[in-house]
């Protein structure tokens, strides 16, 4: 089954919200852990089983666990794991963009179900033209996984690219979007190639319909409200997963809270219709 396909049956059975599985050292502390790789396994493991059985999707972020180096990623394995036998789709956030050879080893080791760190998506940047995707998309192509690639970011750093103009006059994000349009024509009921738009950003005049998923961080503690996925999205609303993991994480360590957490965003979200 394609990852579109996925992703859609995930978002009508347990709702939008997708819970980003980021173990800052901040966060470790306020759970009274040491800021180690037991902590980390502790803070990550109790997340997970508290939050990946009700959300159709996690997004462990694998800068917090990749500075524990082996160990830490081996915490990240079990994060994976765990979290698809719960039945939550896996996004893995990695942002990875290279070219070539370089670029297709990524995408077989986050994508082809043989790695241990096999996934149902990861994020990757575009940046160094959409081209460079090309072993990402192939990949994900033969494994039925998908891609979220960064369009529109709420960084503030982030409107110097993308909000670029190219040669023809459209901007760069607009652009991107224009490739996602391409690679999704035709599929049903989704595609399985999406977009990474912030959801606070501001005004941009986009086209969001192309077709294809859209993770969409910053919802709720960073500021992002049910009202902003409306006004941003529109009609394409109801293929957005918003994002957050501050809303949830510092629920805990109360694997209650955290779940009561997850069902007010995702009751707030299922007003959108």
């Amino acid at each position: 089954m394609s990852f579109g396909r996925r992703f859609s049956q995930a978002l009508e059975a347990r709702g939008p919200f997708c819970v980003g599985i980021d173990p800052h050292a901040a966060l470790l502390r306020e759970w009274g852990l040491d800021d180690d790789v037991a902590g980390l396994e502790r803070f990550a493991l109790t997340v997970v089983e508290a939050v990946a059985p009700l959300c159709s999707m996690v997004k462990p972020q694998s800068a917090f666990y990749e500075r524990f180096g082996s160990r830490g990623i081996a915490v990240l394995e079990q994060v994976v794991a765990a979290s698809r036998a719960a039945g939550a789709l896996v996004l893995l956030d990695v942002k990875r963009g290279d070219i070539g050879s370089t670029s297709e080893a990524y995408a077989e080791a986050y994508l082809d179900p043989a790695s241990p760190l096999a996934v149902d998506a990861v994020t990757v940047s575009p940046y160094l033209g959409f081209g460079s995707l090309d072993p990402f998309v192939d990949a994900a192509r033969r494994h039925d996984a998908g891609l979220f690639v960064l369009a529109l970011t709420s960084n503030k750093e982030g409107p110097e690219v993308q909000h670029a103009r190219t040669d023809t006059g459209e901007t760069v994000a607009d652009r991107v979007l224009d490739h996602l349009r391409r690679l999704n024509a035709g599929a049903e009921p989704l595609g399985s190639f999406g977009a990474v738009v912030g959801a606070t950003i501001g005004e941009t005049g986009a086209d969001f319909a192309f077709n294809g998923p859209i993770l969409a961080p910053g919802f709720g503690a960073q500021g992002g409200t049910t009202a902003d996925i409306a006004r941003i999205f529109g009609s394409a609303a109801r293929h957005v997963a918003p994002s957050s993991s501050r809303e949830v994480l510092r629920a805990g360590p109360d694997a209650g809270a955290m779940r009561d957490a997850v069902r007010r965003a995702n009751d707030d979200l299922r007003a959108l219709g």
